[in-house]
């Protein structure tokens, strides 16, 4: 699977409530069983827009998935590579061989 952001423009998200943060949970859970081939890893929460992080089969899983929930999927990118201050000494984000050394 990609890893992708997703960058959703929901108008006031960051004002939602803990109860309207769980349902937007359980109505994305929801469209990832039905369509399959997506993972959800987290969101972060904004004023009017929330950047999630999926991993999915493709760009068009994605799609299927916002049409499916409901959430606009306004922005869709590919990461081709994380890094994090560990890479400085060699290590990429994530990296398995990370754990071991």
């Amino acid at each position: 699977m990609k890893r992708y952001v997703i960058e959703r423009d929901i108008p006031a998200i960051g004002k939602a409530s803990a109860g309207d943060l769980e349902g937007a949970a359980t109505t994305s859970n929801a469209a990832i069983a039905k369509v399959g081939g997506v993972k959800w890893e987290l969101s972060y929460v904004t004023g009017d827009k929330t950047f999630c992080i999926y991993l999915a089969d493709d760009e068009a899983a994605i799609r299927r998935h916002a049409e499916e929930s409901g959430f606009p999927a306004n922005v869709i990118t590919e990461v081709t590579n994380i890094i994090s201050p560990e890479t400085v000494n060699g290590v990429l984000f994530g990296d398995p061989k990370a754990a071991t050394a």
